[in-house]
């Protein structure tokens, strides 16, 4: 829906006066809706504000789906507004552990999503290939330091990854004879992130 017609929505439907222009700065994160805007937004493009959060990924959009400015997260997690938007708008966040521990408070999210948010998914893939692959214990601390998880939730999730990507592969070369190529081992490691995210469920 192009902006003038959420902005005629708004003010049709619910008595806001919302400029075009201010619909753009909401899309761009240059702004962000107030929480009666928020649910206003949600009915012009039928959705509830709930399915509005659930559906962010971003920091932007969960930013948004708070009803926080780019300057108010900043100064509640600690950061100078514009570091904090060169962040936002790069998908990299480099904000150190307090930061980072204040940011999934503040924006409600758990380590899942706030991996996501942040940027950290293709890193943390690649370290757990490694880790189930070769010597697990040695990517105990860096996984650590993406999530905000006991070390001790961290270091079964990896040996139990590392276990069970060996016991895929052993059963592949016992029927290497029937011509089986590896495609469990494989298999695996291509759903890595979901392995983890369910082992460490229960133990986080």
């Amino acid at each position: 829906m192009a902006p003038g017609h959420v902005a005629y929505g708004l003010r049709a439907q619910y008595g806001l006066f919302v400029a075009p222009e201010t619909v753009i700065a909401w899309e761009r994160g240059r702004a962000a809706p107030t929480s009666q805007e928020l649910t206003a937004l949600a009915g012009v493009l039928w959705c509830s504000p709930a399915e509005l959060l659930m559906a962010a990924t971003t920091l932007r959009e969960h930013r948004i789906a708070r009803g926080l400015v780019p300057e108010d997260l900043a100064r509640l997690v600690g950061l100078d507004p514009a570091a904090y938007l060169r962040m936002e708008e790069s998908g990299g966040w480099r904000g150190n552990e307090r930061q980072t521990a204040a940011l999934a408070e503040v924006l409600g999210l758990g380590p899942r999503e706030l991996l996501t948010a942040t940027g950290g998914d293709e890193k943390l893939s690649g370290l757990l290939r490694d880790a189930a692959t070769t010597r697990w214990q040695a990517y105990v601390k860096p996984v650590g330091k993406l999530l905000p998880l006991p070390r001790r939730a961290v270091e079964q999730a990896l040996q139990r990854l590392h276990t069970e990507y060996h016991a895929r592969m052993a059963a592949t070369s016992s029927w290497g004879a029937s011509g089986a190529t590896g495609d469990e081992g494989r298999a695996y490691l291509d759903g890595i992130m979901d392995h983890f995210w369910e082992t460490v469920a229960p133990l986080g």
